[in-house]
Parts: C-alpha cells; sequence; structure tokens
C-alpha cells in the first residue's frame, strides 16, 4: 500500500531582534541553551511538520535558528518587525513569502519563540484537537486560580472597588472557572483565519494545561519564574 503523504504543515516561530523590556530576549540563554531553541526542538520532536521556519529581522537570531535546524528562507520586513506588527501580520508576510516560492500550507503552527515549557505532547494533542473537531484554531490555555469575578480595581484616588459587584457576596465555588491564554501556540487554518483577520474565531477550541507548563515572560521576575517552573518539571 502506498503510504499517505503528511499534509503541508508549517511550524511558523516569529522572533524579531527588538525586544525591549528584555534585551535580546529571542536568544537569551534560558536553562543552558538559547530560549529559542526549546520551540525549535518542541516543533521537530512533535514530529508533525513538514518545515518548521523562523520569522525574522535579525541576522544573529537567523544564524541561531539555522544552527537548531530551523530554516529562514527569508527575512522579516522592516514593517512587521516593529513594536505595533502582530502575529497576523507575521503570519500574511510569511505565507505570501511561500506563495512566491509556489508553495502553501494546510495547516501552521505559530509557536512563539519564547516558549521553553512547551512540549512535544501539547503540539500533538491540540492538533488532534484541530483535526477532529474541525477548529479553525486551537491554543492552550490555564486556569485562573481565583474566580475573576471577584477581580478588584483601584481607582485614581487609591480606593479599591470590585469590577463586578454583584459578585460580592458569591461563593468562590459557584462561580464557573475562567482561563486565560497561555502564550505558548496557535493551532491554525490560516484560509480561514486570514479571512477572519484574527487567530482566533468563533470556531477555535482550547486545551488547558497547568501552571506549571505555561510562563508568559515579559519581565526579568517573569523569566525566572519560568526558569523555575523548567527546572521543577525536569529535575534541575
Amino acid at each position: 500500500m502506498t503510504p499517505v503523504p503528511m499534509p503541508e504543515r508549517l511550524a511558523l516561530i516569529p522572533a524579531r531582534g527588538g525586544s525591549k523590556r528584555i534585551p535580546h530576549k529571542n536568544i537569551r540563554d534560558f536553562c543552558g541553551k538559547p530560549i529559542l531553541a526549546y520551540s525549535v526542538a518542541a516543533a521537530f520532536e512533535s514530529g508533525l511538520f513538514t518545515e518548521v521556519m523562523v520569522s525574522t529581522d535579525d541576522e544573529r537570531i537567523a544564524q541561531l535558528a539555522r544552527e537548531h535546524g530551523a530554516l529562514v528562507p527569508f527575512l522579516r520586513s522592516p514593517e512587521n518587525a516593529n513594536d505595533y506588527a502582530g502575529l497576523m501580520d507575521v503570519l500574511r508576510e510569511v505565507l505570501s513569502g511561500y506563495a512566491e516560492q509556489g508553495r502553501s500550507f494546510q495547516q501552521v503552527c505559530l509557536l512563539l519563540p519564547t516558549a521553553p515549557l512547551v512540549t512535544p505532547a501539547r503540539l500533538r494533542e491540540a492538533h488532534q484537537m484541530l483535526e477532529r473537531e474541525d477548529f479553525d484554531t486551537v491554543f492552550p490555555t490555564v486556569r485562573f486560580g481565583y474566580p475573576i469575578q471577584r477581580a478588584l480595581q483601584r481607582g485614581d484616588d487609591g480606593r479599591v472597588h470590585m469590577i463586578q459587584p454583584e459578585h460580592y457576596a458569591s461563593r468562590s465555588q459557584d462561580l464557573p472557572p475562567a482561563s486565560h491564554d497561555a502564550g505558548q501556540f496557535y493551532w491554525l487554518r490560516p484560509e480561514r483565519c486570514l479571512a477572519a483577520g484574527r487567530l482566533f474565531t468563533d470556531n477555535s477550541g482550547a486545551i488547558e494545561i497547568p501552571e506549571t507548563e505555561a510562563q508568559d515572560i515579559d519581565t526579568e521576575t517573569d523569566w525566572a519564574l519560568a526558569e523555575l517552573k523548567y527546572r521543577l518539571r525536569h529535575g534541575g
């Protein structure tokens, strides 16, 4: 029997060079190797992709990506390397670049370069959901540790008030749980997302992962917490 060829699937890792809050964030050492290398390795180890590429405007990042096996078929434009360019802008540019080479992809995984806690197993789990449920996109979420309905806000005068005061007397166990985007990856069907102009649509799904598997990294404290979680999970 002739084996069925793998559908064209792209791992797209967006890693621009101009990080402001943490300089050289995308290639900084994280527990022994550049943080970008973890995303590249997870993509390859998942066995899901026909191509793993890094979209960057920075030659240093491009060289490091190639050293770890990823492709950099073209550099990102200056317009999509500033502080205001979003992931959808990068997705459009990358798919357009491949289209000029006569290539297209049925599925894309936007895999962030600062996601050292991501695992091949979670990439496979989310992909299975994308296929099984025919979702437009699937991404990981983390449950909030406390009911968001009882969130507080401090006013300009220093006084604290509830954002939803109707839940002042609500018991935590009676309130439905809520989750937030884990900020690791987005499996998507590109034609649907491009048509919607959004990374996730009304037809999106999510896998839930524990707090120990995710950490948003925007500050030095975030970085330290991510390393703690990594060592906790890997016995370092």
